[in-house]
């Protein structure tokens, strides 16, 4: 089973003069909503995550989206025997998250993970399936915490644009 979650740094926090809903998509995904992510193997015990507090949160949680669906861009979908590659950097570090798509598998590690440790891998589906909801349920999260977010028309597009998969 895969976990995504997050957590907001109290040592980062949003400028208070901030009107979220006018934020641009720059503001969005590099200025605001600081923290740390993980992402969870609960039946192995297993986690990658952040330690640093500075993580944009729904910038990751979008960037995750896109490399879901980066991923499965072969015509032969989980059939495909060739390994599709994508990779997430973070913005102010050379630190990445690293994706590789074979059959209908995905493994991933990051650059921070031992060398000696195996990558979490997960069937795509489910990683498309939990990276939307974490997205989902995020904004909820954030709308709820800041006024006038809700409103903002580049997060009613980013749910347009990824929404929730059934199970």
């Amino acid at each position: 089973m895969l976990d995504i979650g997050y957590s907001l740094s109290r040592r980062f926090p949003d400028p208070p003069q901030t009107d979220y809903r006018t934020a641009d998509v720059h503001t969005l995904r590099h200025d605001l909503f600081c923290g740390d992510v993980y992402l969870a193997d609960t039946k192995e015990d297993r986690e990658l995550s952040t330690a640093w507090g500075w993580v944009p949160v729904l910038d990751f949680a979008w960037a995750l989206c896109d490399i879901v669906e980066q991923l499965d861009q072969d015509p032969h979908g989980s059939r495909a025997s060739r390994s599709q590659y994508a990779e997430l950097d973070f913005t102010e570090s050379t630190d990445r998250m690293l994706f590789e798509r074979r059959f209908g598998w995905v493994d991933i590690e990051a650059d921070w993970m031992p060398a000696e440790e195996p990558p979490l891998t997960f069937a795509h589906r489910l990683l498309r399936r939990e990276a939307r909801d974490f997205l989902h349920d995020l904004i909820a999260d954030l709308t709820d915490m800041h006024e006038g977010l809700a409103d903002n028309p580049t997060i009613w597009t980013l749910q347009s644009r990824f929404p929730r998969v059934p199970a």
